[in-house]
């Protein structure tokens, strides 16, 4: 009988199942570009993440010949916030803000260099986490991090002075109100407290078409289109509207690991260690950066 195949492989067993030289295998793991585990104080090689990673990316050659290079973009939710420090920061990265869940399909299709994600995730007895779940599913075996950029407070945006007397969920039974596209975190995260509470979303008068960015989503209370709207404490208090908090959520940030330590990111993230972040949330209101740069998760 044959001898079971190693869990794991050595550099010099992964060199010669990769007919590449030493050298660049160590190259491929410095990058993140390749799993791998530092826990025994070596490199060591899962065969299984190796396996899938060969299916993905074929061989270093083959790689080297055809690279497949992610844009700099930055897609999923959209945030106030981190919109104005990538402008502000001259990052040269580029955004598309069409939801969490679109930002983490256009990144598991390498559209995208980093997601901004906030997706609830309902764990026992109806606490939660943030995003951790969805990334480790979606890209858990890939050379990923995931790290915290805010907690912000969520609620009830309505309009000056409450008209409809809306104090919470429950008293959306019958509103109109401006919803998000099915892919935005918030979104999720509004069906998910309808439900708590027992409301069908049948008994609420979704407008259409949904925002699709938050800043769309204060205009329409605002411009007294909706009732009400799922949104951001920053934003009623810029465009003036009452508010009703009703959680505080993480939004995170998913990035290609070897993006993070490239210049693009790497002054992103200088300029938010400066006081003009701090100035900026203090104005927009909401905003609590003291986890900004915490891993939430890693990947292969």
């Amino acid at each position: 009988m044959a001898d079971a195949k190693p869990d794991f492989l050595t550099v010099r067993e992964l060199a010669a199942l990769l007919r590449v030289k030493e050298r660049r295998v160590y190259a491929l793991a410095a990058a993140g570009d390749i799993p791998c585990s530092r826990a025994t104080g070596k490199i060591l090689f899962p065969r299984t993440a190796v396996e899938n990673w060969l299916a993905r990316h074929g061989t270093p050659r083959q790689a080297d010949a055809a690279p497949a290079a992610r844009p700099i973009v930055l897609a999923g939710s959209h945030d106030p916030l981190l919109d104005w420090a990538l402008r502000e920061s001259r990052s040269g990265i580029a955004t598309f803000f069409d939801g969490s869940l679109d930002g983490l399909a256009r990144f598991g299709r390498g559209e995208a260099v980093a997601v901004g994600m906030h997706v609830f995730e309902r764990g026992i007895g109806g606490a939660g986490d943030y995003n951790v779940g969805h990334v480790a599913r979606a890209a858990g075996d890939q050379p990923v991090v995931l790290i915290e950029w805010a907690v912000r407070e969520r609620g009830l945006m309505v309009p000056p002075g409450n008209p409809g007397g809306i104090r919470g969920i429950a008293d959306l039974a019958g509103k109109r109100v401006m919803p998000r596209q099915a892919e935005a975190g918030s979104q999720l995260l509004l069906l998910d407290l309808l439900d708590r509470e027992g409301i069908q979303p049948s008994g609420i008068e979704f407008l259409d078409p949904p925002a699709r960015n938050e800043t769309d989503l204060a205009l329409a209370v605002a411009d007294s289109k909706a009732d009400a709207a799922l949104g951001l404490a920053g934003l009623a208090r810029r465009f003036r509207l009452d508010f009703v908090p009703l959680v505080r959520e993480r939004y995170d940030l998913l990035i290609w690991r070897r993006f993070y330590f490239e210049e693009p990111f790497q002054r992103f993230l200088a300029f938010c260690r400066g006081q003009p972040l701090s100035a900026r949330a203090a104005e927009l209101g909401g905003y609590d950066l003291a986890g900004l740069g915490t891993v939430r998760f890693n990947g292969s």
